[in-house]
């Protein structure tokens, strides 16, 4: 077993967690690695309904447990499914139901199998996007969704330990196909990252350290604008001047908007860099806009962001200052 795992798990061995499995080698390992360290587990599994072989998967998970004494809760996805944006809505609908079982059942923790191989191909996936700091720190060990504190203890092992242990343990684990698909960009990254080692010496282990890293520098720079958040929004909306905003630094300034628009907005996933760029440059003059599900207004200095569909009115709170006919200029 993994020391990294074990030094991860310290803080969780005696809660209560939900462990995500769906069969294939990194969850059916995970569940394996929880269980050996006497964790108090219930597994989850979801069933898509959108491969031929989902049904069998879940059939496989369900022997699993009950080989290892595991309690398990087997869901599946009914209903019409997106012709558009299929991955995505999968994922959201697996998570909601996953949550919602920790929240009928008092679990406040999911463990996921995102490991190191994952970790390094979403880096070079947020950095052929062009991400900053927070793209390019790649996924927490520690997460949140819909109110359930989501762990990724294997983000320091790579997947070829993870089938090393099933195989030499003869532990069965299910393929997906998609996963060997190069239509998808994920794919083509797994298949053709290792040129950067070959022609460059680049270890997949230095990226990991590098992805550290800018953990760490996220994490500082999320606490300093969570601060200047919390100070310009109430009610849910925001309100500040230009100059508080254009004395920010650059990159505290993108992730302040790009924040502000998130919440207010109520978006599960930020705003692409790209985007807030062009928002922050817009801002440099009186302006209005949408983006991000929010409305955003610069007029006189001041800088307002709304939910979508909301007035954008600032006599509310500067009525002496601004009138009706000014504010219509």
């Amino acid at each position: 077993m993994n020391k990294k795992f074990i030094d991860f798990m310290h803080n969780y061995r005696d809660k209560k967690i939900a462990v995500g499995v769906s069969g294939g080698v990194d969850s059916v390992a995970l569940l394996h690695w929880l269980v050996e360290l006497g964790c108090d587990v219930v597994c989850l599994h979801v069933n898509h309904g959108l491969r031929d072989a989902a049904a069998a998967e879940a059939e496989y998970v369900k022997s699993i447990c009950e080989k290892l004494n595991v309690p398990y809760h087997i869901f599946t996805w009914r209903g019409e499914k997106p012709k558009t944006g299929l991955e995505d809505a999968a994922r959201i609908a697996r998570y909601k139901k996953m949550t919602d079982f920790c929240h009928q059942h008092h679990v406040e923790y999911i463990a996921t199998a995102h490991q190191a191989d994952d970790q390094i191909e979403t880096f070079w996936m947020n950095l052929a996007r062009g991400s900053g700091v927070y793209g390019l720190a790649a996924m927490r060990g520690i997460g949140e969704m819909n109110g359930i504190k989501i762990i990724r203890p294997l983000l320091n092992v790579f997947r070829s330990e993870l089938k090393e242990y099933c195989d030499k343990n003869n532990i069965k684990y299910a393929s997906d196909e998609m996963n060997n698909d190069p239509h998808y960009t994920r794919v083509k990254i797994r298949q053709n990252r290792h040129m950067v080692a070959d022609a460059m010496g680049i270890s997949d282990a230095r990226i990991l350290l590098a992805i550290q890293n800018l953990g760490r520098v996220r994490d500082t720079l999320e606490s300093d604008v969570d601060a200047l958040v919390a100070g310009v929004m109430k009610n849910g909306r925001a309100m500040f001047s230009e100059t508080f905003l254009f004395d920010l630094n650059d990159d505290i300034r993108l992730k302040f908007i790009g924040t502000l628009i998130q919440r207010v907005g109520g978006n599960r996933y930020p705003v692409r860099l790209n985007s807030l760029m062009r928002a922050v440059d817009n801002l440099r003059t009186d302006c209005k806009f949408t983006l991000g599900h929010t409305t955003v207004r610069r007029f006189r200095g001041k800088i307002l962001i709304v939910r979508e569909g909301q007035k954008t009115s600032f006599r509310k709170r500067y009525g002496k200052k601004y009138n009706k006919k000014s504010e219509k200029k």
